[in-house]
């Protein structure tokens, strides 16, 4: 990838708008950013001869199976159970797109399906940005935001995302990227360190059940010693230590090649995806994807916090700004 400030046609949508593509470099990384969903859809590290996560080379995956493959997900990241809310004595009824019964990801066409403007670009960072109206997938308040991608140095990849509202609106923003350490290689190999003594146990909806949060220890989350992925599956939100709104390393993973990833965010959780279930995919260079193909770090609010008073606050208001920072440093041994 030759970086450049000037963004260059990737494809076009089905109602005959450009997605533009940024290429961008720093801090001995390289990426790409489309502007369709805000992603990142390649990103390589200096002397590493592999994409760090799981893309496409062309625009046609990312309107249905990679929908959320590197994107901005939103405007409220996760679930909501049954797709309704209660929010200052009104209920909202929003786009039940997960098997018709709870909201993933804003609904069907949240963040990730739009097209985002772009405000800035150089060398090594891009400002994109999005308002979604009032009443928008069922969503009260027109919500506009702003999300900075950069490559400030240190191999990191620095993510910064901020938001306001017209009336009061449930806002939870996630990078949705897929993260892959050793090319071709399960990421069941390979190891995991998260910073977290709770995690939120869920029913077959994948919504966290009533006892939530519940203690890691002695259960097979429990990754505060460093340990194997595994096999078993893991589709779950950990409640991250320490406090929300202050930058801080909440995990680490590693593989055996010599490569590792660590996380710092400002957010109270951690939603990791194993991709323990993701259907045959074919993905950047033509590499095959499946399940464990890529793992997926979502920095955001818990889920379903807007039906849960002992959840941690997900509710943004007018004259407030939300913001989202997170950091994803990759270093080679």
């Amino acid at each position: 990838m030759t970086p450049t400030d000037t963004p260059q046609e990737f494809g076009t949508l089905p109602d005959g708008k450009t997605v533009k593509a940024i290429r961008l470099r720093g801090g001995g990384l390289s990426a790409t950013l489309l502007t369709f969903g805000a992603r990142v859809q390649d990103l390589r590290l200096d002397g590493a001869d592999h994409p760090l996560v799981l893309g496409a080379d062309t625009l046609e995956p990312y309107l249905d199976p990679m929908i959320y493959h590197g994107a901005i997900v939103g405007r409220f990241a996760n679930r909501i159970a049954d797709g309704r809310f209660t929010l200052d004595g009104e209920t909202y009824r929003t786009d039940p797109n997960e098997g018709k019964r709870q909201t993933l990801h804003g609904g069907a066409d949240g963040t990730a399906a739009h097209l985002w403007e772009i405000r800035e670009v150089s060398a090594d960072s891009a400002t994109l940005s999005l308002t979604l109206p009032d009443g928008h997938m069922g969503f009260p308040g027109a919500l506009t935001i702003l999300a900075t991608h950069s490559l400030p140095g240190d191999g990191t990849l620095a993510i910064e995302i901020t938001a306001t509202t017209d009336v009061p609106t449930p806002c939870s923003l996630a990078h949705h990227g897929y993260f892959t350490l050793a090319d071709g290689r399960p990421v069941s190999e390979q190891e995991l360190w998260i910073d977290a003594d709770r995690y939120l146990p869920v029913d077959d909806r994948l919504i966290p059940v009533p006892e939530a949060p519940a203690p890691v220890a002695d259960t097979r989350f429990d990754f505060r010693t460093p340990r194997r992925i595994g096999t078993d599956g893991i589709d779950h939100n950990f409640c991250l230590n320490e406090t929300p709104g202050d930058m801080r390393k909440v995990v680490r993973v590693t593989a055996d090649n010599g490569l590792s990833l660590e996380v710092e965010t400002d957010q109270p959780g951690l939603q990791v995806y194993d991709a323990n279930s993701q259907p045959k995919l074919t993905g950047l260079g033509g590499r095959a994807y499946g399940a464990f193909a890529g793992l997926a770090l979502e920095t955001q609010a818990w889920p379903d916090a807007v039906n849960r008073p002992n959840f941690p606050d997900a509710i943004l208001r007018p004259g407030e700004t939300y913001r989202h920072r997170v950091h994803y440093r990759f270093a080679r041994d």
